[in-house]
């Protein structure tokens, strides 16, 4: 009886020093490139993420793939990784020999690419996101947000005090209220400078964004961001001062919300720039 066929045994996955080296690869400040080269620390970012069998991982930024190993090693069934570093491209490829039909890159720029398209769901984003671009790409993911099962992302300390900050604090801002009124956030754990090559000058902290069934409160994205707009662009001011830069009286504005025309921006729950944002929708043209 003739033995069965055997498959061919998969390449042997190169350490990610090996592959830096081999390909001559170096962050560049440019991009914003700060690689991750520490397996503890990536697997400890991949398990943050929640369970991955089964589903679709969107990472952004992967480099040289030391995050994208973890979260192919923590059983993700297929990660779509979106690179514009066309020099990381060889590297990547070589990892999606090593795991066979569940590493797809798309080389690119994450601001091109709508992730929610990306395959179906369930659909989890997690990345080191290019600290140039971080905070602009999340808010541009956030009208889709409610595309996935979970963000897990690491961004500069600061920022990550402002996603995850209360009314009245000194890091409650503009994007604090859009991410809050779609997500829960929740700041997980830091990450030195040291781990990164090369060291930023800051300190990393990686959030785990849940998107809510239902926004928080009743509103439309483009009312909210209009409105926090105009009330964090001048903080420092009362709100019937603030709130001209929509181009209407606020007072009246202010009345319809319930919201004291001396109050400024930072006293404002999300729900309060919430019933705002009806209110400026309803006297909009």
């Amino acid at each position: 009886m003739a033995e069965a066929p055997t498959s061919p045994a998969p390449p042997r996955l190169p350490t990610l020093g090996e592959t830096v080296r081999r390909h001559a690869l170096t962050a560049r400040k440019s991009l914003g490139q700060h690689f991750l080269f520490d397996e503890n620390l990536t697997g400890r970012i991949a398990r943050a993420a929640g369970a991955l069998d089964g589903h679709t991982v969107v990472e952004v930024g992967p480099g040289p793939g030391g995050l994208t190993r973890a979260l192919l090693a923590a059983g993700a069934r297929r990660v779509v990784a979106i690179e514009l570093d066309q020099r990381c491209h060889a590297a990547l490829g070589e990892l999606a020999a090593c795991f066979p039909g569940r590493l797809e890159v798309i080389q690119g720029d994450a601001f091109d690419v709508d992730p929610a398209t990306l395959g179906p769901p369930p659909l989890k984003i997690v990345a080191n996101l290019p600290y140039n671009a971080a905070t602009r790409l999340l808010v541009g993911w956030l009208p889709t947000i409610a595309a996935f099962e979970s963000l897990t992302l690491m961004f500069q300390k600061e920022v990550a005090e402002r996603l995850t900050a209360s009314p009245r604090g000194k890091d409650y801002g503009r994007v604090t209220v859009l991410v809050q009124w779609l997500a829960a956030a929740r700041r997980l754990f830091d990450v030195s400078p040291a781990a990164f090559v090369p060291p930023p000058k800051v300190t990393s902290s990686v959030i785990h964004l849940t998107p809510r069934p239902e926004p928080l409160a009743p509103a439309d994205f483009e009312a909210l961001s209009r409105v926090t707009r105009a009330a964090f662009g001048q903080r420092r001011k009362m709100l019937r001062q603030s709130l001209k830069a929509l181009g209407t009286d606020p007072l009246p504005l202010l009345e319809q919300a319930g919201i004291r025309p001396e109050a400024r921006a930072e006293e404002l729950d999300v729900a309060a720039f919430a019933a705002l944002a009806r209110a400026w929708r309803a006297q909009s043209p």
